[in-house]
């Protein structure tokens, strides 16, 4: 069981048609709100063998499933090593949340390599992934006015800032009301979304506007003054990692 996951998902790895290095939860359960009916969503890497890299063929880099299990529903998302170290490469803080998410599924010593060389992909640009991450989300919420997009939209912004200023990965939204720049009901919101997955959000419209922008300013000026590098420097590192690996398998 993972987590708060009352649910084995190590069959679900063990189905693959390939080996597969590593295997988290992300989604809302990553979050810190889950809803009672919410799904799981699966990520990880999976390593093709050397020929497919190598045909004429193209490879099969991506694989995605949604099905159910035990009245779960489940989505599957798994990238090649290949394919998964050119996306941290490219300020790509949703796959950098996928290989440090703590619910872990299914680990392998290059699971934890990659991990640890996950540091020397991170700048000061990975801001845009969550500013432009978080004007998607607003969208979605003035479009549906459901919680949930909300929700994601102050969770993005306050990742991107705790990333900004402490250089360090947190996906987890309870543990990010510990910012100063924290509205004070992000909590309420948070119980209100385990109740219902797609419920509506019953907030002053004005009042979450104005504090979204106020965070959008936080984090341009947390960008401003990140220590952060402009470039990422793990990529020699990394290309070596991808070598060595796809040999020895």
């Amino acid at each position: 069981m993972i987590g708060s996951l009352d649910l084995d998902l190590t069959p679900v790895v063990a189905e693959q048609p390939d080996p597969v290095l590593f295997a988290t939860v992300s989604g809302a359960h990553l979050y810190g709100f889950p809803s009672r009916d919410s799904d799981v969503d699966l990520r990880g890497v999976h390593l093709l063998p050397t020929a497919d890299l190598l045909g004429l063929r193209e490879p099969d880099e991506t694989r995605s499933r949604m099905w159910d299990r035990d009245g779960v529903e489940m989505d599957l998302v798994t990238h090649d090593l290949r394919k998964f170290v050119r996306l941290m490469l490219r300020r790509n803080g949703y796959v950098l949340e996928q290989l440090l998410s703590p619910l872990v599924v299914h680990t392998t010593d290059a699971h934890g390599e990659l991990a640890a060389l996950a540091p020397g992909v991170l700048t000061s640009h990975h801001a845009h992934h969550y500013r432009g991450f978080a004007n998607t989300q607003w969208r979605l919420f003035e479009k549906t006015g459901e919680l949930k997009p909300l929700l994601y939209t102050f969770r993005v912004l306050l990742t991107g800032i705790h990333l900004m200023r402490s250089g360090q990965v947190q996906a987890y939204l309870p543990t990010l009301l510990g910012e100063s720049d924290a509205p004070a009901y992000l909590p309420d919101l948070i119980a209100a979304k385990a109740e219902q997955e797609h419920g509506g959000a019953d907030v002053d419209h004005a009042r979450v506007q104005a504090d979204v922008e106020q965070l959008h300013g936080v984090l341009d000026a947390a960008q401003e003054s990140s220590a952060l590098p402009d470039a990422p420097a793990g990529y020699d590192a990394l290309h070596d990692f991808v070598v060595r690996i796809r040999l020895e398998r």
